[in-house]
């Protein structure tokens, strides 16, 4: 895949990083030199030490031939900018980071892919990790709805039961859906059925429609939540 990345800052960086990684075609359009020349020595991707809001910059980034092209840069209206030109270009995938909420309909108007301020993503991420630590990993969907992955303790309620018994004894919600149960010696994830009982160090992906509240942390056994 040949990928155009639009500024070599704290997001930028690992995103070519893993684009080198993983053995795709990469280019790099940043403006200042210091950051341009680091990532030239630091990795195998053609780097432009050019303005990307020039018509010019992307022709010459082979904005023609991308497959891709992402902007990170801290700028709204450069990302903006950028997305407009590649639109110009005919990039099939265009990505933004997106820093201003107030921002988005802006970008949502011409068709971008956005990710919405990275460093209030990771803010959010760190403080669920402390006042949930009982969640391993989570999605947001909406405003309430989560996808998570929670790990089953021995004195769970849940422990021990299939599905079926689960529903019958009311444990979890109708809101409330587990989508898949990853277990030691088990190769792949199993997709819960009916019968399917839920064991304890089973590491379960939950859905619910109100989040990973304490009551719903504590059907797993993690009772900890109450105290945060």
């Amino acid at each position: 895949m040949y990928v155009i990345v639009v500024g070599a800052g704290d997001i930028g960086t690992p995103l070519v990083e893993l684009g080198t990684r993983t053995g795709h075609d990469i280019v790099v359009i940043e403006r200042d030199e210091q950051k341009a020349q680091q990532i030239s020595k630091e990795y195998d991707c053609l780097v432009l030490n050019e303005d990307a809001t020039r018509n010019e910059t992307l022709a010459e980034a082979g904005a023609e031939e991308a497959d891709a092209i992402v902007s990170t840069t801290d700028v709204d209206a450069t990302n903006i900018m950028v997305c407009l030109l590649a639109e110009e270009f005919a990039v099939p995938s265009i990505v933004s980071v997106v820093h201003d909420p107030e921002h988005m309909p802006v970008f949502r108007k011409i068709g971008v892919n956005t990710i919405e301020n990275p460093q209030r993503l990771i803010a959010e991420y760190l403080f669920r990790a402390i006042s949930r630590p009982a969640v391993v990993d989570f999605m947001r969907i909406g405003d309430e709805a989560e996808v998570f992955e929670i790990t089953v303790r021995e004195d769970a309620p849940i422990a021990g039961l299939s599905l079926t018994e689960v529903g019958q004894q009311s444990l979890l919600s109708d809101d409330d859906l587990i989508v898949a149960i990853e277990r030691d010696g088990v190769a792949d994830p199993i997709t819960p059925r009916g019968k399917t009982r839920v064991e304890p160090g089973d590491l379960v992906t939950v859905y619910s429609a109100t989040g990973a509240t304490a009551a719903l942390t504590d059907v797993f056994g993690h009772h900890e939540d109450h105290t945060r």
